[in-house]
């Protein structure tokens, strides 16, 4: 079919289905004349034999036996009509041909008299919601001042004298209300405790010399999700050799802010030999700005022995120095970065090295730190490999070479 074809059907199309209406409705209206204006046809209603004839738009004459048959037919003719013509007012106004007469502009008058009165209801509806909102929010307000900011009791059911019982009633309560506020947000914001990690131990047991903060999520596992299996995490290559060659000059700590309920089982299944030491989630974080962030200074050790592996630089914006970035692992089986990883802190733990941060910073300012670490272990490399060789090539004295040839001779 070609574009000419298709347009003039869909330009034919709404003229179509103008005249289908305009059909239906003169079959209706000849239908009702037959069986109202036909002289006799009241009398003959319901006699064999009696028969009404009409002739609809098309031409064709149609000879029906029962005038009941006859009213069926008006009758569903007319249902449908109404119902057609009342969808098709509604979605095009502009082509109705609903009679303008007096009883049809009644009728509209009442449909938009009755929507007003439903529009006005619902109003009204919705203004007593808001009023018994509000009046329940009144009422909770004032629970909640009076709860919070009675004074507390002591164990004879005293009233215990704070720094507000000198003002008046009412600011005391208002006072004590509002400690309390900022107290539950310091109880969310900050950390649920100021020394998340016990003190270091002392001789005999041995203290690694430095501390290893690491991300779980992305780092250690990958979590997944589908409809057959639900969640799974799955472990990144090489996690049992990089803990197993951490843990010799590490004390290893995980810090994330997942929630325990999820880390705890995961951790357990993930370190068998117990290679992670402590374990802090989301109520050790620190909330600020929509994120949680770890806070070093809580962990109670020397900041300068300190590393932190996040792949995610948000979180540990209050130290900057003391982070090592990697990239982010999204699942993919060749990943090769914990082994590198393992090579840089095995270096770094065996150099004895003052402060961890003035390296972190040094690789810090590249892309990619790892990297760059492999290109200065091979220019170590080669540079230790040339300092052998000229040890090894280095000539004897020209003279004690003369006086033995010349003696041989």
């Amino acid at each position: 079919m070609s574009f000419i074809a298709i347009e003039r059907v869909l330009c034919g199309w709404p003229r179509f289905c103008r005249k289908l209406i305009i059909t239906s409705r003169s079959l209706t209206s000849d239908l009702w004349r037959a069986l109202v204006k036909q002289p006799g046809a009241a009398e003959n209603v319901g006699k064999p034999g009696m028969e009404l004839g009409w002739r609809s738009c098309f031409g064709i004459h149609v000879s029906l036996s029962k005038a009941s048959v006859v009213y069926v037919g008006h009758r569903r003719y007319s249902t449908y009509e109404k119902t057609s013509t009342q969808i098709l007012t509604k979605l095009f106004p502009q082509t109705s041909e609903e009679p303008n007469d007096e009883e049809s502009r009644e009728r509209r008058k009442l449909e938009e008299e009755e929507e007003l009165k439903e529009m006005e209801r619902a109003w009204r509806r919705m203004k007593l919601g808001f009023g018994l909102f509000g009046i329940g929010g009144l009422l909770f307000s004032f629970w909640a001042i009076y709860y919070f900011g009675k004074p507390a009791l002591d164990e004879q059911g005293n009233e215990v004298i704070d720094e507000f019982s000198r003002l008046p009633p009412v600011k005391q309560y208002m006072w004590r209300t509002w400690q309390s506020v900022n107290h539950f947000q310091r109880f969310i914001q900050e950390p649920s405790s100021q020394k998340l990690l016990p003190e270091p131990l002392q001789a005999p047991y041995v203290q690694p010399s430095y501390t290893l903060v690491l991300e779980i999520k992305d780092v250690l596992v990958h979590p997944d999700w589908t409809y057959e299996t639900g969640w799974r995490f799955k472990k990144r290559p090489g996690v049992d050799l990089f803990l197993k060659e951490c843990a010799k000059y590490f004390e290893i700590v995980v810090y994330t802010a997942e929630q325990g309920v999820t880390v705890f089982p995961l951790l357990d299944a993930l370190d068998p030999n117990g290679y992670i030491m402590y374990r802090l989630v989301r109520d050790s974080t620190h909330f600020v700005g929509g994120h949680h962030v770890k806070n070093l200074d809580n962990l109670n050790r020397d900041l300068k022995r300190v590393v932190v592996v996040d792949w995610d630089r948000n979180s540990t914006k209050f130290h900057p120095s003391n982070s090592f970035s990697i990239p982010r692992w999204s699942g993919n089986d060749n990943d090769s970065t914990l082994f590198e990883l393992a090579s840089f802190l095995s270096v770094l733990g065996t150099s004895e090295i003052d402060d961890v941060r003035d390296v972190l910073q040094y690789y810090n300012q590249f892309s990619d730190s790892l990297s760059q670490f492999r290109e200065n272990q091979r220019k170590l490399s080669e540079q230790m490999h040339a300092e052998e060789l000229g040890k090894t090539s280095k000539s004897r004295p020209v003279v004690k070479n003369w006086t033995r040839g010349f003696i041989s001779h």
